[in-house]
């Protein structure tokens, strides 16, 4: 490779590592053109798996300021450039993995930040940003209605309180205090007039709870 090619080639993977989000360092010994390809397809939409050389990549990630994959870049290697989830990325790779034992995660780098084998696994089994989103959605419409709900019901309650007050004043009429009844005969009267609203609250209350 000419000179300026090779420079042309590091400065491409040195801008690679600076965009993406996140960079995991495979080994691909023995898998064919065609899993390559599947791979590929899957991780298509969060992240390009490229197949590179070590040496160049070396230089390319001494440029990017990325220490991760110091003493890893040997055999024939290829690194998946996250720029979608991280999260569907690393599964991806975890699952062709799995039924693709020739393909070795070495390790990778998140937002900077090295992350071992270990690390990239785990990182898989995470729920992805769209679940946790849905989810978080689902618990602040569940919270809306719970609110909604604990404000709307005492003031539905106490609306039909007070129209059926006003219904057992329109059937009965204001009461007539007698004419020698003490002092305190009003204050018995109105204490009288509170019984059905306490019972019509009570009522209405158990009525809310039922439905």
């Amino acid at each position: 490779m000419a000179k300026a090619d090779r420079s042309a080639a590091i400065a491409e993977l040195a801008e690679k590592f600076r965009t993406s989000s996140a960079a995991v360092l495979t080994e691909y010994r023995g898998l064919t053109v065609a899993q390559l390809t599947e791979l590929r397809n899957s991780l298509r939409g969060n992240a390009t798996y490229a197949v590179v050389k070590n040496t160049l990549t070396e230089r390319a990630t001494k440029e990017a300021g990325i220490t991760a994959f110091e003493g890893q870049l040997t055999g024939p290697s290829a690194i998946a450039f996250i720029d979608g989830d991280p999260v569907e990325a690393a599964k991806g790779l975890r699952d062709f993995a799995k039924a693709n034992p020739l393909l070795v995660i070495k390790g990778g780098v998140l937002d900077g930040k090295a992350l071992t084998t270990d690390e990239i696994k785990k990182l898989a089994d995470l729920e992805s940003r769209e679940v946790l989103l849905a989810k978080l959605a689902g618990a602040m419409n569940a919270s809306l209605s719970q609110a909604v709900y604990l404000f709307a019901a005492p003031l539905s309650q106490t609306a039909r309180v007070v129209d059926a007050l006003r219904a057992k004043v329109e059937v009965e009429g204001p009461a007539a205090p007698a004419a020698d009844a003490p002092a305190e005969a009003p204050v018995s009267e109105e204490t009288t007039d509170e019984a059905p609203a306490a019972e019509s609250t009570e009522a209405v209350a158990e009525g809310g709870d039922e439905s």
